[in-house]
């Protein structure tokens, strides 16, 4: 899973990958900081089955902390995208091919609307407009792509399979394809779409095969009412609203042991002596994460994940009477997959051998015994068996 962050231009793209990765991502308040594409791992955030199971896990990969388990994530923050990007414009094709095989989308704008579409200092920009321009020039870029090999297409009878080919890097299924033609009355068939149906078959395509979040930055200097006005204006919009500023100040000063803080919470505690600038800020912040239900940055990265991604959380273990594998971890691994995944394709992700060799299952919970085909559900704690070894 990768998980793409956009936006124009200095909406506070890099503050908010810095935020979840702990990176150091440059950042300005200027247009184009991020040249190059940064790459990272962010945590989606779950309480841990631990405490049902009445044992203390160990993970190998993030951390549990007081109960909260916390999952990587892949995520990738690109330069910003401008009008006319499709064509070349600012980082135009490179940011486009960047984001092309990410899973969905976190779009960042301007809550407060002092930034307009190129990225420079404004006032009274609406934030709405600038998810509809991004919208429009990654489908546009999408479109183009068919468009260039239209001829090829229209020879092929299957063209759902040769749309997948064509758009490889775009980790697509034929299933997105049939439904995105649907959606948009076009048949696969031999494709002779003109341009007004290219775009419109791409534009579906997006919305099922990228969704998007759209994380309405700088909530602490907006207006009162900006964030439910957003809302209302992209009602088919997973709408949250946050300060990647804010969050990342209490990252870093939790990372140096000034206080302590779980990302995602409403509160922090101060467990060092400051000085009454830094009092006061800290004031700020914990009066914001108090009145907003923490910063935003944690809860956009756990919807995309859970809510929007539909991914579940499964815990692999090989002896089921102590949750343990075959080091003695309590827990180790936490993976994410999607709903509906079987316990086959679980042991898959593991190892292909394992899978290869799978005989069956064991629901460690309830003590059953599960076949190779049994659909995993959130929290399940799974023994593979199997005859490999």
């Amino acid at each position: 899973m990768l998980i793409g962050i956009i936006g124009a231009p200095n909406k506070g793209k890099s503050t908010i990958f810095s935020a979840l990765t702990m990176a150091n991502a440059e950042i300005a308040d200027y247009p184009f900081t991020t040249i190059k594409p940064n790459f990272g791992v962010a945590y989606a955030t779950r309480e841990c089955v631990e405490k049902e199971l009445g044992v203390k896990c160990k993970p190998r990969n993030g951390l549990c902390i007081n109960g909260t388990r916390e999952i990587p994530v892949n995520i990738t923050d690109v330069a910003g995208l401008v009008p006319d990007a499709h064509l070349g414009r600012g980082m135009g094709n490179q940011f486009l091919s960047d984001l092309a095989s990410a899973s969905a989308f976190i779009q960042v704008v301007d809550l407060s609307g002092r930034t307009d579409i190129h990225g420079n200092p404004s006032e009274g920009c609406d934030p709405a407009e600038e998810v509809a321009a991004i919208r429009k020039e990654v489908a546009l870029w999408l479109a183009g792509i068919i468009s260039k090999h239209r001829s090829a297409l229209s020879k092929r009878a299957d063209g759902n399979a040769a749309l997948v080919e064509l758009l490889s890097g775009f980790n697509l299924t034929e299933e997105q394809v049939n439904r995105a033609a649907e959606k948009s009355s076009l048949s696969t068939s031999q494709i002779t779409w003109d341009e007004e149906e290219t775009y419109k078959f791409s534009d579906s395509l997006l919305a099922i095969s990228k969704p998007t979040v759209v994380a309405a930055n700088k909530l602490d200097a907006s207006g009162a009412g900006a964030l439910e006005s957003l809302k209302k204006k992209l009602a088919g919009y997973t709408v949250i609203g946050c300060s990647g500023a804010i969050e990342l100040a209490l990252r870093k000063a939790a990372a140096v042991g000034v206080i302590d803080y779980v990302p995602g919470a409403n509160g922090f505690v101060v467990k060092k002596d400051v000085g009454e600038d830094q009092k006061r800020a800290l004031d700020y912040m914990a009066d914001f994460i108090s009145r907003n239900n923490g910063t935003g940055v944690q809860s956009i990265i756990n919807s995309v994940v859970f809510e929007v991604l539909g991914e579940i959380v499964v815990y692999p273990v090989e002896d089921e009477s102590k949750y343990t594998d075959h080091f003695g971890s309590v827990l180790p691994d936490a993976l994410l997959v999607r709903k509906g995944t079987s316990a086959m394709e679980m042991a898959g992700l593991i190892h292909t051998e394992l899978a290869k060799n799978m005989l069956y299952a064991i629901d460690v919970k309830k003590k059953l015994r599960i076949a190779k085909d049994h659909k995993l559900e959130d929290n399940d704690v799974i023994k593979i068996v199997s005859a490999a070894k």
